[in-house]
């Protein structure tokens, strides 16, 4: 698989320029993290909002690192500019021969070519599907479906109870796509999924209408690390979180005690405000995905 070459838009950015757009992202990450990084200093957890940094092994740090992108050199103040000299110093970045700092493209590919062929196959194939909208939300329900309590991942009560919850699934379709959802079902909620998705058949099954699917645009960002700009770093960790807030708030558990209003699928009122939640969804990743294939490609061939 290839793509375009790096240096076909290549681009400068003088120092004024890059280090106003790196002190801008800056500030956005910390309001981004600041809720997260003062519950970690008290030693409290979030079941809704710390999740990302969770699932994702995501340190609130890493979004702090703005990165250009590939094909974009940047110039310092002078010859012995610390703060270029110290960015060059970073994984997968290089000099030029004129003393700017740029991605080392390469590099990277060299590096990880396996995981961006991958990444590029599932996003590719996900972006050429219609959304399928219209899941309910189920693979959460069927993550605790006749699960004794203590075994929960949550500590949070089941809004309909153990009873009503499992009556939830056993009365509606379960149709999971999603590989990453599927593999936390409980043993006796696997054979009711009308898919049985394994990590070899996801870029055939995903689509870009699976919450799940649109999350994991974050995952997509980080295997990217210095080739993903840091302003669609920072786009899609918002459209993550704000789906997460979704995918708990149609999840069996009771989330008052959380502030959280539930949306409750088990409904035909509940059933239509997640379809049309889940469909603005589907839109909002769509320039996102799109965004990070052309990342993927800024790089050059794989």
């Amino acid at each position: 698989m290839t793509g375009r070459t790096a240096t076909a838009e290549r681009r400068v950015l003088a120092a004024p320029e890059w280090t106003a757009l790196e002190d801008a992202h800056l500030r956005r990450a910390h309001e981004l993290t600041r809720a997260h990084r003062e519950r970690r200093a008290r030693g409290e957890r979030h079941a809704v909002e710390d999740f990302l940094f969770d699932y994702y092994a995501l340190r609130a740090g890493r979004l702090d690192r703005w990165h250009p992108g590939a094909g974009v050199r940047l110039t310092g103040h002078g010859p012995d500019d610390a703060l270029l000299g110290g960015r060059a110093g970073w994984r997968w970045y290089r000099r030029t021969e004129d003393g700017a700092v740029e991605m080392d493209a390469a590099a990277f590919v060299t590096d990880r070519g396996p995981a961006l062929r991958r990444l590029s196959a599932v996003l590719r194939a996900t972006a050429s599907r219609a959304p399928h909208l219209g899941c309910l939300g189920l693979h959460e329900w069927a993550m605790v479906y006749r699960q004794p309590t203590a075994e929960r991942r949550h500590s949070l009560p089941l809004r309909l109870g153990p009873a009503g919850t499992d009556a939830v699934v056993e009365s509606h379709p379960v149709r999971c796509s999603h590989f990453d959802a599927f593999r936390f079902f409980t043993a006796e909620a696997r054979p009711v999924n009308r898919l049985q998705p394994t990590r070899d058949t996801q870029p055939e099954l995903e689509q870009p209408g699976c919450l799940h699917a649109n999350m994991d645009l974050l995952r997509a960002a980080l295997t990217l690390g210095p080739a993903c700009p840091g302003e669609l770093l920072l786009d899609v960790f918002e459209l993550a979180r704000d789906i997460r807030v979704l995918d708990m708030r149609a999840s069996p558990y009771d989330l008052s005690s959380l502030g959280y209003r539930p949306v409750r699928i088990e409904t035909a009122e509940g059933r239509a405000e997640y379809v049309a939640a889940q469909r603005a969804f589907s839109v909002r990743s769509r320039p996102l995905r799109d965004r990070l294939i052309t990342a993927i490609d800024s790089l050059g061939p794989r």
